[in-house]
């Protein structure tokens, strides 16, 4: 499902050239849970912001859900993202002046799907919040607007989620509802899960573990 090859990324400086991620190859399979481990500033969201095409790398190539996105150009690359992949992070990035219906119904929208609303509003059920349909993000506490959040990215039927930190605005009982519920619903659709986190009890959950350390992947184990 997603495959780099000798991948490295570096910016450049005014004090010269900063490494970022090096020489990274490794490929997820299709339905894999991998959550991606390291310090701050290892590489973890780099490489997972090259994995989904929001950013190419210096040098290498990545293919995600068959194609190449190192050979499209930004528009390509958008489109090819808007129609596999879903993200959730740390923060919410809900529109807010949108209810949560009207966010989770949004993508569908851009699809231009004909029942969006009858859609949206059986996911959020999925995720509990029913009753919250009619709410706008300011009026929903930060867990109900991460399940939004959730289930705007799973109402697509995405192939990929993408996830970074996802519960680093959260506290722990919430987060750990969070999870439970991203968990379940990957395993209700199949989907591929790439997880960025620093939470040892969360990247216990995948099926594998990438551990990153100064731009290098050190091990790539499975749990």
């Amino acid at each position: 499902m997603i495959s780099l090859e000798n991948v490295s990324h570096s910016v450049v400086l005014p004090h010269g050239v900063l490494t970022i991620l090096e020489s990274i190859t490794l490929e997820i399979k299709s339905g894999e849970t991998v959550a991606i481990t390291g310090a701050s500033g290892s590489g973890k969201t780099t490489l997972m912001s090259l994995m989904a095409g929001l950013d190419v790398p210096s040098q290498g190539k990545v293919t995600m859900a068959g194609k190449e996105l190192t050979a499209m150009d930004e528009d390509a690359r958008a489109r090819h993202r808007g129609e596999v992949s879903g993200f959730v992070f740390q923060q919410f990035h809900l529109m807010p002046g949108l209810t949560a219906l009207e966010n989770v119904m949004l993508p569908l929208e851009l699809r231009g799907i004909h029942d969006a609303r009858e859609q949206a509003r059986n996911m959020l059920g999925k995720v509990g919040l029913s009753a919250r349909c009619d709410h706008y993000p300011r009026q929903l506490s930060g867990g109900e607007q991460q399940r939004v959040a959730l289930a705007r990215a799973f109402v697509v039927r995405p192939k990929i989620l993408f996830a970074d930190e996802p519960t680093g605005s959260l506290d722990a009982a919430t987060g750990a509802q969070v999870m439970d519920l991203l968990f379940g619903l990957h395993q209700g659709d199949g989907s591929t899960l790439v997880l960025v986190t620093h939470e040892p009890g969360l990247a216990a959950r995948c099926d594998r573990v990438l551990c990153m350390q100064g731009g290098r992947l050190l091990s790539g184990s499975h749990a």
